[in-house]
């Protein structure tokens, strides 16, 4: 899970309303090219985001042997008109599209769509099937809103009607305005905050009581969720330290009253990929969530990953079949696809 993808080109600006930051490849020496959004260099990425044999050997090398693949999150542009978004969103899907037909053993695909049109993302659905693609990837807010706005729920009910899945990476943090420091807070402090919030929307908005069965995975290991998911269980039922709730103590109030479901079981229904950087963390993660819902998350091409992948999964003191099923079978499960047979 979490492997991110760039096509070597692009094509002209559909209109001039989307031009300021419709992207281009800058390729300035073999191999290697810079993503050129707004005039500037967003991100310099080697040829392990576009040739899949390149690819193949490098992540094999590391010891993965298959990829989710889904495209770098800048590439969502929410931010361009519907039109242009959607005819953006095609030729990534079938940039996607081309690397698992060029080597289905090694790749899964999620694609993208044009969030900033609930309605026309919605129509759109029915192609990434036909393309062979298994699901979508989403930003965790779209131009600031969370996920958990009621706009949103019939995009996901169709999600779940058509059995496609979303993985959901952090994007463009809503908090920005509060960060002190250096630059480049984004990453460290920006995104696992956006992200805690939207899981934390799709819960208190009632969406995911109305969608039982879509599959949603989050990157980053659903960032601040999983800590402060204890707080938001206790909102909803009085425990404390898993112990029964005092009787003396007033009874729930608006979150129990909107919710006919734990926030726990909610979570427990989600996945998260194991990209947290510490044992310990990683550790606690699988205590709130259920081993069951986990997924080895890498990040590949882009941030230092650890070699070999998974080195601190297995320093985590799970058990052998735990860590199988981190490894492959929850993925599996997350894409709606069947564990192959002995």
């Amino acid at each position: 899970m979490h492997a991110h993808v760039v096509p070597d080109r692009f094509p002209p600006a559909g209109t001039r309303a989307s031009a300021a930051r419709w992207p281009s490849m800058d390729h300035f020496e073999p191999g290697r090219a810079k993503v050129m959004i707004a005039g500037e260099n967003f991100r310099t990425v080697s040829e392990q985001c576009w040739n899949p044999t390149r690819r193949i050997t490098d992540f094999t090398r590391e010891g993965v042997d298959a990829q989710v693949i889904s495209p770098m999150p800048e590439l969502l542009s929410y931010w361009f008109t519907p039109e242009d978004g959607l005819a953006f969103a095609r030729l990534t899907n079938e940039f996607i599209a081309s690397l698992v037909q060029a080597s289905p053993r090694h790749f899964y695909g999620l694609g993208m769509l044009p969030l900033q049109d609930v309605d026309l993302a919605a129509k759109e659905l029915g192609s990434l099937r036909q393309m062979g693609l298994l699901g979508i990837e989403l930003g965790s807010n779209i131009l600031g809103a969370s996920l958990g706005e009621p706009r949103l729920l019939p995009f996901f009910q169709e999600v779940e009607r058509q059995g496609l899945a979303i993985f959901v990476h952090a994007l463009h943090p809503t908090t920005k305005d509060r960060f002190v420091g250096p630059p480049g807070l984004d990453n460290p402090v920006g995104f696992p905050t956006d992200t805690g919030l939207t899981i934390a929307s799709l819960i208190t908005s009632g969406t995911l009581e109305q969608v039982p069965s879509l599959r949603m995975a989050f990157s980053h290991g659903g960032g601040t969720f999983p800590f402060f998911l204890p707080r938001l269980e206790h909102a909803w039922s009085g425990t404390w330290n898993g112990e029964p709730p005092d009787p003396s103590q007033p009874s729930r109030g608006a979150v129990r009253q909107a919710l006919p479901r734990s926030p726990t079981a909610y979570a427990r229904k989600l996945y998260y990929d194991t990209l947290l950087f510490d044992r310990r963390a990683i550790r606690y993660l699988c205590d709130m969530v259920g081993t069951s819902q986990v997924l080895v998350g890498t990040d590949f091409p882009f941030v230092p990953r650890e070699r070999p992948v998974g080195k601190t999964l297995r320093s985590v003191g799970l058990s052998d079949d735990e860590l199988e099923a981190i490894a492959w079978r929850n993925c599996l499960r997350f894409l709606g696809l069947d564990a192959p047979t002995a």
